[in-house]
């Protein structure tokens, strides 16, 4: 199948999305789309995937003009796409998911369903329990489970939005072989959108590159990183540097810390963190870090020991305890725990904001004082915006601007996820300035690179036990992903 998008326009408000693009994509190929944050990607794709209504321009299926009303009208002419966050359903089962949109009726053969679940599984090297509920699933399993649903509804090109974010490095591997399998043994095509380079130049023959809603070029790979960067930012960028600093007293203190859930138990962990010093808590998905992470927020209570924040013990005590005692929480589920889809970026920053203490809200200040938000932190938005509208970008870009100005310990997990380059470098960027007024950072996330470079120590978790800290400069970032996986040790 060929694909030709010609002149595709979209707005939202006074936002143009998409202000004229055109790209090919010739059957059989991984056709990459690259840009920053808010340049267009997504709408672009939910335009070709039925999910939005264009405002003007053309597609064209091998040459004939097509419109999609819906999904099911795209998936129907051999179009699927598999979102950023994939749209599941979590309470149901593994098999029910994978039933969604099927053709087969009211009356479903479950059992057919699940030989050819099972079969496509073992076709791709994926490990599928068809009776496991979704929500016990990693986002990797259940991106799996999605590029099967999409097989089993025969689509021919799957778009894959920004698929590589909060899936651990194993499962990346596992991804794009499967991709690669899809393209030379199937002969299907895949657009594979994102914002990381080296992704891009592993996957893709070709490239088509938007910033700010239109075409800034087309490449066939291999091409030069310095020129995709040009392309994408209109500049070359300089990276970030983080400047030693003296660290103050401990901040966070945990004695003997046990927590447990129902898949994992983190046991006897032991830890003190100084004010200004970056923590990076590095491991594959489930191991226990996150676990960790959501006790020191006050989200989960431990089963044994204690937690200490500035000498004041706070083992056991509520969420809000722990805000007063100023602790801040940055969730991955953007979404799901970190915004109220509905509300607009108005009303999270006049919810968020410890000032407004008042009964009757003064709407005119607080709308000013969105304004200088969403122009500090970059947001492509309106103060009237809803979130769920935003890119996932934007959506963590008004995370931090809901973060409170003064903090003593900030816990974050995967805090440029979804971000572009320079996006990434501009959030280090506010967390270091933070780290100079002594607030002491712990961090997860699943990109080693952003491990090495952002931590003032390492620990590794593996099965719900943490190594001993590692200083970057003791350790390889080879030697790291190495420890993640249970092998080697570091220097």
């Amino acid at each position: 199948m060929r694909i030709e998008l010609q002149g595709i326009k979209k707005r939202f408000g006074d936002v143009r999305a998409n202000d004229g693009i055109s790209m090919t994509i010739e059957p059989a190929t991984i056709h990459g789309l690259l840009g920053e944050n808010g340049a267009g990607k997504t709408t672009l794709m939910k335009i070709l995937a039925g999910y939005l209504l264009r405002d003007g321009g053309k597609v064209l299926l091998n040459g004939q003009p097509v419109e999609f009303a819906s999904p099911a009208e795209a998936i129907s002419d051999g179009i699927g796409m598999l979102h950023q966050d994939p749209l599941d359903f979590p309470p149901l089962s593994v098999l029910d998911n994978f039933l969604v949109g099927s053709h087969q009726g009211i009356l479903q053969d479950r059992g057919r369903a699940q030989r050819e679940l099972l079969q496509l599984a073992a076709r791709f090297g994926f490990t599928m329990f068809p009776d496991a509920s979704v929500h016990t699933l990693t986002v990797g399993e259940r991106q799996q489970l999605e590029i099967l649903r999409l097989l089993a509804l025969g689509v021919k090109v799957i778009i894959l939005d920004e698929p590589t974010t909060g899936i651990s490095a194993p499962q990346k591997v596992k991804l794009f072989e499967t991709l690669h399998r899809l393209v030379e043994e199937e002969g299907r095509s895949v657009v594979f959108v994102s914002h990381k380079l080296a992704e891009i130049e592993e996957l893709c023959s070709r490239v088509t590159i938007l910033r700010h809603g239109q075409v800034t070029g087309r490449v066939s790979m291999p091409c030069p990183a310095d020129r995709l960067v040009e392309l994408m930012f209109g500049q070359c960028l300089t990276p970030s540097t983080k400047e030693p600093i003296k660290l103050g007293e401990p901040v966070l203190a945990l004695g003997e810390l046990s927590v447990s859930s129902y898949r994992l138990n983190v046991s006897k962990i032991s830890l003190e963190v100084e004010a200004g010093e970056v923590i990076g808590l590095a491991g594959l998905e489930g191991s226990g870090q996150r676990l960790l992470l959501r006790t020191c927020a006050g989200l989960e209570r431990p089963t044994a020991g204690r937690i200490r924040l500035d000498g004041q013990d706070l083992t056991g005590q509520a969420f809000h305890r722990y805000r007063q005692a100023g602790v801040a929480y940055l969730p991955a589920g953007r979404l799901e725990e970190g915004l109220i889809p509905g509300l607009s970026l108005l009303e999270h920053l006049v919810l968020a904001s410890r000032q407004e203490r008042a009964f009757v809200i003064d709407w005119p200040d607080a709308r000013a004082y969105a304004q200088r938000m969403i122009d500090h932190y970059h947001i492509v938005g309106s103060a009237d915006t809803a979130v769920e509208s935003l890119s996932g970008g934007n959506q963590q870009r008004a995370l931090l601007a809901l973060l409170p100005a003064s903090l003593r310990l900030l816990l974050l997990e995967h805090p440029t996820r979804g971000l572009d380059v320079e996006s990434a470098m501009w959030v280090w960027d506010q967390l270091l300035d933070r780290r100079r007024h002594c607030t002491a950072i712990v961090f997860i996330s699943a990109d080693l690179d952003e491990i090495m470079e952002r931590s003032d120590r390492i620990l590794v978790f593996s099965g719900g036990v943490m190594s001993d800290p590692i200083k970057p400069s003791q350790i390889s970032c080879e030697q790291l992903g190495y420890l993640i996986g249970g092998k080697g040790e570091a220097a």
